[in-house]
């Protein structure tokens, strides 16, 4: 495998969206996505709507999902743990399919953990029995499609986590 295959590709995530149907991401912009952002701004398709908080991001989808869009949250693990209760209120319990990308920061598949966000995120994410999908590398890239129609039959918010730290998002 080469590099270009071993890591994520942003432009792999946008032809899954692409794929899935996405008609908005609700996001943070920050500099870990950056070239992500900008190739997602760039899209016609696609409406980029950022957030102050993380927790602002469920109400936004929501409200989208009710007007018959397609909304993706896409958020650090970090904000994720912040917005439980959002969550749980307006994920959750309202009991509509959410896709949430969520990049999982500190995580290594080497075994030492060295940022305490990524020992929490796993099991935030059981606490709150939400089921997620790991996706490191390009090949992972159709977890982000499954995720989503996990979403759409359980009418619950389903989480792919982004292992790789972004390494093809910032350029």
């Amino acid at each position: 495998m080469n590099e270009q295959q071993a890591i994520l590709r942003p432009e792999t995530l946008l032809e899954e969206f692409k794929k899935i149907g996405v008609t908005h991401i609700i996001t943070i912009p920050d500099s870990e996505t950056n070239y992500l952002y900008e190739l997602m701004e760039e899209q016609d398709w696609l409406d980029v709507i950022p957030v102050s908080r993380e927790g602002e991001s469920m109400s936004v989808a929501l409200g989208l999902n009710v007007a018959g869009k397609i909304p993706v949250v896409l958020i650090q693990n970090t904000g994720m743990l912040e917005s439980g209760d959002s969550i749980r209120g307006m994920a959750l319990d309202t009991g509509f399919p959410l896709l949430m990308i969520v990049g999982y920061r500190g995580w290594t598949r080497k075994g030492k953990t060295p940022d305490s966000a990524a020992t929490y995120t796993e099991p935030f994410l059981n606490a709150f029995r939400i089921n997620y999908y790991l996706v490191e590398q390009n090949e992972d890239g159709p977890r982000i499609s499954e995720a989503y129609k996990e979403s759409l039959a359980t009418k619950r918010p389903v989480v792919v986590l982004i292992g790789d730290e972004y390494h093809g998002f910032n350029r």
